[in-house]
């Protein structure tokens, strides 16, 4: 036994457990023997590079982190990671700018594993209009802005519901991740004031599939309904990791405003 077989093994375990599976059930969905799944978590046998990446898939575990197995392994990383605007990525960037113009009127973003932002169409700014400059400034972090007592909160009618959505979304993610970053980020969220019990509560319109946006806004009060695209089968990091976040009007009043107002 050697201390980089050790160390994948425990990575393996580590991801199983994550994702609430037993040997068995992992092995069944590898078409492995659980016998061998136990000799690789405990170090006693050492997997091939194959085998690092067939269990890695098999547990969902996200393009960075099987570099890191890969590495513990003794094997090279295979997923490259290259900025946005990387020549290599340049029709990717092109599909990422395309949607999100294509978006317009209506508000579209695109962040990063950590929630920065990445690139947004021209509707984002009606959004960030009364947004303290400060929260604006370098690397923006959108649930950040989005929860801050000097960027969105305040401007939310219905910051309770909009807060527990966000912060149960932002838990999921930590767990499914293992992301310290974001473990950072939900911890420093968590400390941002909550609602005043006084604000009054709104009714649930959609029966828990959605929770709207309602933002004070120069347009007046907009409602938003949110979606997440993400590209299906990244070979890169950086894409992997790249999510849009598309805002649809909720009503009638909102598309009509969102129409009406000059970009």
């Amino acid at each position: 036994m050697t201390d980089v077989s050790t160390a994948v093994g425990g990575h393996l375990r580590a991801w199983r457990q994550r994702r609430r599976l037993s040997q068995l059930d992992l092995a069944c969905e590898a078409d492995i023997s659980t016998r061998h799944l136990s000799f690789l978590e405990t170090g006693r046998a050492q997997p091939s590079r194959q085998m690092v990446l067939h269990l890695a898939d098999r547990l969902e575990v996200p393009l960075r982190d099987r570099n890191v197995m890969l590495v513990a392994a003794g094997f090279a990383p295979v997923f490259p990671e290259r900025a946005l605007d990387d020549p290599a990525l340049k029709a990717a960037r092109a599909a990422v700018d395309l949607i999100l113009a294509g978006h317009e009127p209506f508000p579209a973003l695109a962040v990063d594993r950590g929630w920065n932002l990445v690139a947004a169409n021209r509707a984002v700014a009606l959004l960030t209009a009364a947004v303290d400059p400060s929260l604006l400034a370098g690397t923006v972090n959108v649930l950040r802005l989005a929860l801050h007592p000097k960027g969105l909160a305040p401007l939310t009618e219905n910051h309770a519901e909009w807060r527990a959505h966000i912060l149960e979304r932002l838990r999921r993610q930590v767990e499914l991740t293992a992301d310290h970053g974001l473990e950072a980020l939900l911890a420093e969220l968590r400390t941002y004031p909550a609602p005043p019990a006084s604000r009054r509560a709104f009714v649930d319109e959609y029966g828990g599939v959605a929770v709207p946006l309602r933002l004070r806004t120069p347009a007046g009060v907009l409602s938003f309904l949110s979606t997440t695209t993400v590209f299906g089968t990244p070979v890169d990091i950086t894409l992997s990791e790249l999510t849009l976040e598309t805002f649809f009007p909720a009503d009638a009043a909102t598309a009509e405003a969102l129409r009406a107002y000059p970009l």
